[in-house]
Parts: structure tokens; sequence; C-alpha cells
């Protein structure tokens, strides 16, 4: 299933100058190590700070819904929360049609778009916020505008993929992956700081004030101290505008991946697909979320197939032109059952990553915010806050920070060892500290001093996130081993979309099972998945007889 190696080209007529690329072969050596090494280096590094920007923006509502509480907005903590939600699934869904950008439109046209679009929510997120008497119909809206961050990181390996040769695949996508997602890490860092300070002088708009303890990095923030939540927003601005412009200016369309790169016409297949994304993300969050906002009428693991087989429905009906043809082409990666085998693992990986960073926060909270006494007389446990309780803001970055910085590594190793030995070591590690994890919450969750217990949580639950980092390198060496070059971008594409869902199933997941009383539930769950998938990696790519030995 491995690639062939690209149609030789005359050195007299190839064309590797401009924005559009003609003649591409990394595999050449000759021509790598003349011009195909600087070219592909080129748009890693412009992609890299591109996708960081959309990780950061995909992932601001987090700290913004939890400041916005701080504040006294007139929202209940319920309807809040839907924020981070609707942002989750938004990004995810976006991931879909992310996934066939590269070869409708380029991926100079591409990066260089859904880049700019992101500076339409960070601004509009910084002028609401300056509003507590907006309904909250509007933020909802911004942050289902702000998943545009968490689709571009589809086209984004999609793009990465085959400026590199196989050996090289690995490494590449790490680094791009790793280094993109500390936009993750950054959001819940910084945002907290850049709150503190007026950042942007007169224009930046007047701070409101703490009207409960916040927190940062380094410690609390007592209520009453000023705050301009709208910097959350704002700061957006610095990089996006700067990133916009390298990647005009900077990166190439691959004319053997993407044929059709005129401009406009680029622009309007990008537009009119995440337009047309919209509308699943829409339906399926107003059938799921309770009232006033939605009718409640399904559960989460009903919305996320009814999202996915909705999106990719429009997606199929609503391409016209030789938009049809092209996307006709992408879905053949369906009938491939490597893509489904390589989907489940994707999950172990980048899912687990993205769902454990947005439920790491609210495990902290609650677990670890509340005394929790058992009335031996009448069974029945109160919660009482807790003064030693740690900050969820202080602490929750670590994670993300872990994962994204075992990325690289990861890539790296697997184009060492091969994806799939490396995968199935990363499953072995999550499905042993998944219940090693899960015994913690429970020993904390009935103690009267859950704070005795955290610092083995962390340590349990970073080891969590450097596995899953790792193995997203692993499994991004895999695709560019398994499938032809054709397939490999959107099949990354793909799995990235399907992997987001976690943002969204994850911390469904352990809020509710915290709810329930039972947090350590739903890590025994995800070990059994983990468990699954170690199988199913075996069987295809390990086994005596694999359909495909990686290694």
């Amino acid at each position: 299933m491995n690639s062939s190696r690209a149609e030789r080209v005359p050195l007299a007529t190839q064309k590797t100058g401009g924005a559009d690329v003609d003649y591409w072969d990394p595999e050449d050596e000759k021509f790598w190590e003349s011009t195909g090494k600087r070219i592909a280096n080129r748009n890693l590094w412009i992609s890299i700070p591109a996708l960081y920007c959309g990780f950061a923006v995909w992932a601001m509502w987090g700290i913004i819904s939890v400041q916005m509480l701080n504040l006294g907005f007139p929202f209940t903590k319920e309807q809040l929360f839907t924020l981070t939600a609707i942002s989750g699934l938004s990004g995810a869904t976006m991931r879909i049609p992310s996934s066939f950008f590269i070869r409708l439109a380029g991926g100079r046209n591409t990066i260089f778009l859904t880049t700019a679009m992101l500076l339409t929510p960070v601004i509009g997120t910084g002028i609401a916020l300056q509003h507590q008497d907006l309904p909250l119909w509007v933020f909802q809206l911004l942050a289902l505008w702000s998943g545009v961050g968490g689709g571009n990181f589809a086209s984004s390996m999609s793009n990465i993929n085959p400026f590199f040769p196989k050996r090289l695949q690995g490494t590449a996508l790490g680094l791009n992956a790793g280094l993109g997602n500390f936009g993750v890490t950054a959001t819940q860092i910084f945002i907290p700081l850049f709150m503190t300070v007026g950042l942007f002088g007169a224009i930046g708009g007047e701070p409101m004030t703490l009207v409960k303890d916040s927190g940062w990095l380094f410690g609390k923030i007592p209520a009453g101290a000023p705050t301009y939540i709208q910097n959350a927003g704002f700061v957006g601005i610095l990089i996006l505008v700067p990133v916009s412009i390298a990647a005009w200016f900077g990166m190439n369309n691959l004319r053997s991946v993407s044929p059709q790169t005129g401009v406009v016409a680029s622009f309007s297949k990008i537009t009119w697909l995440y337009t047309l994304a919209f509308i699943p993300a829409i339906v399926g969050l107003y059938l799921y979320l309770p009232a006033p906002t939605g009718l409640g009428l399904i559960n989460a693991w009903f919305l996320v197939p009814f999202d996915i087989v909705m999106a990719l429905l429009i997606m199929k009906l609503a391409a016209f032109g030789p938009m049809k043809e092209n996307v006709a082409k992408q879905f053949a990666i369906f009938s491939n059952k490597h893509t489904w085998a390589m989907t489940a693992l994707y999950v172990v990986t980048f899912g687990s990553f993205i769902g454990f960073s947005l439920a790491l926060p609210l495990a902290i909270t609650v677990i670890f915010g509340d005394k929790h006494i058992l009335d031996a007389a009448t069974g029945v446990w109160t919660h009482v806050k807790n003064p030693a309780a740690p900050s969820a803001l202080t602490y929750a970055w670590i994670g993300p920070f872990v994962g994204a910085a075992a990325r690289p590594f990861g890539g790296w190793i697997s184009d060492k060892l091969g994806g799939s030995i490396v995968t199935q070591a990363v499953s072995a590690v999550m499905a042993v500290a998944s219940v090693a994890t899960g015994y913690v919450m429970f020993l904390a969750f009935h103690s009267e001093t859950p704070e005795q217990y955290f610092l083995v949580f962390m340590l349990l639950f970073s080891s969590l996130f450097l596995a899953s980092g790792v193995g997203n390198g692993s499994t991004f060496r895999s695709v560019g081993h398994i499938f032809n070059r054709e397939q490999a971008g959107p099949v990354l594409g793909w799995t990235s979309a399907v992997a987001a869902y976690g943002s969204f199933v994850a911390p469904t997941m352990i809020g509710g099972q915290i709810h329930a009383g039972t947090p350590e539930n739903a890590m025994y769950g995800f070990a059994v998945f983990y468990a699954v998938c170690l199988v199913i990696n075996w069987w295809f790519y390990l086994r005596p007889n694999a359909y495909v030995k990686n290694p």
C-alpha cells in the first residue's frame, strides 16, 4: 500500500519556486537535499504557529467560562459550561470538511485563510465580554465560531504530510502537532495572566471587578481585583495577523497534491464547506443541550455519531462542479479497513489528550475542591468547601504541556522503531495508568482530606498525557507508512476529526460520573477501550501475518 515514486520530470522543466510548486518528489534524495528540504522546512515552521493559534482559539472558552463565573455574569454554572461543550463539538465537526481542504484548495491557500478566519471569533469575543448584559446565545455563537480553530488541525496535518519523505514524516508531523498543541497549554497559562493587565490601554476597554476569588499560574487572585476578561479575545490579534501574513507569503501549494489552486475558487470552497459544517453542529447541539438553549432530546453517545454522519452527508450532497469529483475521491478512504483501525488508535492518543485537557480542570475543582464527609448513621455524603484545595488554574496546564512536549519525541522514536510498536507500548501504559488514576480518584472522592492524594493524582494523569503525546507521534508515523500519498493526508484529517470528539466525550463522561459519585468508573471505561485498541493494533500491524507490518 506504499506510494510509488512520483513521476520523473526533467530537471529543465521542474518548477519549485513561487506559491505553486509543480514538481515534488521528496523520496528522491538528490531532489530532497538540493531543493525539497528547504521548502518543506519553511512550510513546517510557518505551519506550527498557525496551528498553535488554532488550538489556542479553540481551547480559550474553558478559561473564559470560569472567569465569567468569577466576574458574576448573569448565567448559571451549567449554562457557562455549555460554552466549552459547544466549542469542543464545533471544533471536532469542523475537522471533517477541513480534512479535504488541501486537495481541494492547496496548502498555502488553506492555511492562510483558515488562520485569518480566526480573527472574527477573537475580535467578537473581546467585544462581547465587555458587556455582561448580552444574552447567552451571543457567547454560545462565538464559542461555536471558535470551533474553526479546532478544525484547522486536520488541514494542517494533511498539508505537512506530503512535504516530507516517509522516513521523516513521523518527526515532521510530531513537530507540527506537538508544538501546535502548545496552544492549549498557552491558553491555560497566559490568558489568566493577560486578564490582569490593561494590555491595550484605552482602546481595550475598562476592567471588571471579580466577585469571587480567581487564580493564575502563581496563585490566587482575590475578589475585588480588576480583571480585563476581554483580553482573552483581543490578545489573539497580536499573533494571528503576523502568522497569516507569513502563511500567505511563505507557504506553498503542491500541485501534485492540489491540482486546482486558484485563489478565488479555493477561498470559495473553504468558506462554503466550513459554512456547511456549522449546520450539523448547530442541529446536534440544539437536540442535545438542555433548555433554554436546546431541547435536551438526545444524549452524548447519540450526538457524536449523528453529528459525524450528518456532516459527511451534507458535504457529499452539497459539493458541486469539480469539487464534487474531488470530494468523491476523498471518500474512497472509507472503503479501506485501515482507515477504521487507525481511527480507533488515534482516538486513544489525541482523543485522550484533548479530552483530558478539558476534563482535568473540572476533575481538580470538584474532586479536590471539597471535603467529602460520610454520615455513618444515614449513609449520606456531604460536601463542604476544602480550604486546602489546589487551584485548577495553577495546575491544570501541566498535563497538556507534558502531552504536547512528548509529541515530537513520539514521532522521532517511531521513525526509528516503527509506529505500531510504539503505539502498542503507549496503549498498554494508558490502560494501566487509567485504572490507577481511577482508583486514586475514588480514594480522594471518599476522603475528608482529598488533598493528600493530589500529588499522586497529578503524576498519574501526567503519565496519561505523556503516553498520549508519544502515541500521537506514533500514529502519525503509521499513517504515512500504511497509506499512499493520495490517501495519507485525508486519513490524517479524518482520524483527527473523529478523535477531536474526545473534547466533548471525555468531559461529559467524567463530569457525569462525578455527578453520580463514581468518578473512577469513567477512567475504568477508558482503560477497557485502551485494552481493546491493544488487540486492534496487534491484529492489524504486529502479529506474524499482519495486513501491514509496521514494523
